[in-house]
């Protein structure tokens, strides 16, 4: 097993696609699901030691590769048990199941056994589980040391992260050939402790993939502090936040930060602060200018996103910024815009909906011309050339206030010192959650700002 960054992430339409290849290629059906139930039985035989395995099969080729988990395992000795929903449907499930010599339990009546093994439903699940399964399975995963989901928990929708019926907590999911955005997307991602890709000989490829640590370098013999990066800062209403916000650019690699309109004292000494006037913003060197935190939404706040907004440098936006702007004045803009939003305010921007955050993302993306940092525990950054990164593994402790504000300044940062938003994004994404992997539980903001320089260090 492999680290998931950069790795590729499939829909269930695009899943079966790279497997109808597979299979216009000469690969048959039954020779994916041998591949796959002998990747996933090595896995189990692996992680269980000498205890008893319990293999739940569904009806459909997820069920398929169960069986011949549990033919692997049994020819190697190890005991194994298999319960099922009932008969299986698909060709391939249908023969798989004819060379499973042991006893199938029904669901309903199977006992408990150290080690789960979840096969029962898998890719392109579309309705959740009849009452007496889900109280089967809750029931033996309940009773188990160890839990293991095949593809997918079952319960749990392919591509948006819904839970279809009530989804069990599982130590490990082994997804089959590709990861699927449920893997990586709430609710569905927080049922899985760890997830694992197996290889099952499956070409997979999409423009979605897993953000993975960026490669940084160092500053050359030559810099200096404007050519590392000057970035300018629009203050507002509350001081705090546009502070927070220049602390971690200056942290996060930026040469020069300008705090524009400010009047507090809480910025590093090295923060310059001026007065927010055209002079200051008409600074040729400045490669990015951020406004949103704490903005104020007044009249005041109106004006000021207006100069902004006009302004020909590289803007991020977030905050309350996102709250007065319109997806019209971004799409109109000349210079590269990068958005920042949490769901409110994605909300409020772009309007609610139930589809993928991955497909808000992407099509907000599309809709105004600029790269959306769609924000959370799952993060999703998304560029409108058709670019998605999903952020795995963001500490929870990060919900707290002002990480939002530290997150704007580090985007800020990125963009002036890379000069191309897609990249910056995903930088400021993936060191804002080293920071906060490295600063601990309880923090609060500006105790991550402290730990950049060590996220940064660890990229070099």
């Amino acid at each position: 097993m492999t680290p998931l960054d950069g790795r590729p992430i499939l829909t269930a339409a695009r899943m079966r696609a790279a497997e109808e290849r597979a299979v216009a290629a000469g690969v048959s059906v039954e020779t994916l699901m041998e591949r796959a139930g002998a990747a996933v039985a090595e896995q189990v035989r692996r992680l269980a030691g000498d205890q008893e395995v319990l293999i739940l099969c569904g009806p459909g080729n997820n069920g398929g590769d169960g069986y011949v988990v549990a033919r692997v395992l049994a020819a190697a000795g190890h005991p194994v048990r298999v319960a099922a929903t009932g008969e299986p449907r698909s060709d391939a499930a249908i023969a798989a199941r004819r060379r499973w010599d042991g006893v199938v339990e029904t669901l309903a009546d199977a006992h408990r056994a150290p080690v789960l093994v979840d096969a029962l439903f898998g890719t392109g699940l579309t309705r959740g589980l009849e009452a007496e399964a889900s109280a089967a399975l809750a029931r033996l995963a309940g009773g188990a040391r160890l839990t293991i989901a095949v593809d997918l928990p079952s319960g749990a929708a392919t591509d948006d992260g819904r839970l279809l019926s009530p989804v069990p907590d599982y130590d490990l999911t082994l997804a089959l050939g590709a990861l699927k955005p449920s893997h990586l997307l709430l609710p569905a991602a927080a049922r899985s402790q760890h997830v694992a890709v197996l290889d099952i000989g499956v070409e997979a490829r999409s423009d979605v993939t897993v953000l993975a640590r960026p490669r940084l370098s160092a500053p050359g013999a030559e810099a200096h502090k404007y050519s590392r990066g000057m970035i300018a800062i629009v203050a507002g209403a509350m001081p705090g936040a546009s502070a927070l916000a220049a602390s971690a650019a200056a942290n996060g690699g930026a040469g020069y930060v300008l705090l524009l309109g400010g009047s507090t004292d809480q910025v590093p000494h090295a923060v310059v602060r001026r007065r927010f006037d055209p002079v200051a913003r008409a600074d040729a060197r400045i490669g990015a200018l951020l406004i949103g935190p704490g903005l104020g939404r007044d009249e005041r706040a109106r004006e000021r996103l207006d100069a902004a907004l006009a302004s020909d440098r590289p803007l991020v936006i977030d905050g309350d910024a996102l709250r007065l702007v319109s997806v019209e004045a971004i799409a109109a803009r000349p210079a590269p815009t990068i958005l920042t939003p949490h769901t409110g305010e994605f909300d409020a921007l772009f309007g609610a909906s139930d589809a993928a955050k991955t497909d808000r993302a992407l099509a907000a993306a599309r809709s105004g011309g600029a790269t959306i940092v769609f924000k959370g525990a799952d993060t999703v950054i998304a560029g409108p050339d058709g670019s998605v990164r999903v952020a795995a593994g963001a500490s929870t402790w990060l919900s707290t206030a002002g990480t939002g504000d530290v997150l704007a300044g580090l985007v800020a940062a990125r963009l002036a010192i890379t000069r191309d938003p897609l990249t910056a994004a995903n930088e400021a994404v993936w060191l804002h959650s080293e920071a906060a992997r490295r600063a601990g539980p309880a923090f609060v903001a500006d105790n991550l700002v402290r730990h950049l320089p060590e996220a940064i260090a660890a990229c070099l």
